[in-house]
């Protein structure tokens, strides 16, 4: 398999394409994990190879709580990516972040049930550093992004990521903001480890969609109004993607480069074999 594909993209709600991609060809892949939630779409964008994923599969049939997010960030391994951009949809917590503003979060807050967010097990313990969940400089690449393509952003700030797929109840939201967290979603924190994990760059674009319930105008928002919110967000997102692709690659002197290099612990002759041959593409520079 080609694995000269170093930028990888993964659309959220709304997200489902990018219009500016050329050379395209789909390719389908297959991971120890099974199934990704579609083919790639692999193409050039602003002169650079890139792996576009529609995280929910074409047509959305994947609730966040069905993602395979193994498959999705390991079948971009696969492909040879070192940098995602992953778009998102989120709710706002805070009256400042206005629906249609966009958001480069540098933290997330884990509030999922039971979702399987490691490669490791089976045989293998690794333990990475993730106090840092965001690539800073990817980050920083993305939110550079945002002003030059004219869009109002926010640098910074704390993703709730929720099991889903119901919203939040008004008990909820009242203490996400007493906590002092900003924006809330349903899919970005496991997308995280698992890059880190695989040695990848990775940073959240999110792109506000509404209020969530705490505001004391949520019950006048209609679903007319937040699809809007969404097309004009998607719109807007397609070019800071492609903004922040045409800046890409930088060196990697990130931790996020060599985030396994002190995490194993288990030693090499007990890890069983199936286990290495399966990982291979993110632990074979460490363990053979």
């Amino acid at each position: 398999m080609s694995t000269d594909v170093p930028i990888g993209i993964i659309g959220g709600s709304g997200l489902y394409d990018m219009t500016e991609l050329i050379d395209r060809e789909e390719r389908v892949v297959s991971t120890p994990f099974g199934e990704p939630s579609g083919p790639y779409v692999i193409g050039r964008l602003r002169g650079r190879r890139v792996a576009f994923l529609a995280r929910h599969g074409i047509g959305h049939r994947l609730m966040p709580s069905e993602l395979n997010y193994r498959a999705n960030i390991f079948g971009m391994k696969l492909l040879g990516v070192e940098f995602i951009l992953s778009a998102s949809a989120v709710g706002s917590l805070q009256e400042r972040y206005v629906p249609q503003h966009l958001v480069i979060p540098d933290q997330f807050f884990d509030r999922t049930r039971g979702r399987v967010s490691t490669f490791f097990g089976c045989g293998l313990v690794a333990h990475v550093a993730f106090a840092h969940p965001v690539c800073g400089r990817l980050g920083a690449v993305a939110h550079e992004s945002c002003k030059k393509v004219g869009a109002t952003v926010h640098e910074g700030g704390t993703y709730v990521c929720m099991e889903g797929p119901q919203f939040s109840t008004l008990a909820e939201s009242k203490l996400y903001r007493s906590w002092g967290m900003d924006i809330i979603g349903m899919t970005n924190l496991q997308e995280a480890k698992l890059s880190r994990e695989a040695e990848i760059c990775y940073a959240t674009i999110a792109l506000v969609t509404d209020y969530d319930c705490w505001h004391p105008d949520h019950d006048s928002v209609t679903v007319d109004m937040i699809v809007q919110n969404l097309v004009a967000n998607a719109k807007t997102a397609q070019q800071v993607i492609a903004e922040a692709v045409s800046r890409l690659p930088f060196e990697r002197t990130c931790e996020c480069a060599r985030a396994l290099e002190h995490a194993i612990i288990t030693r090499p002759e007990h890890v069983p074999l199936q286990v290495k041959r399966d990982l291979a593409p993110i632990i074979g520079r460490y363990i053979s």
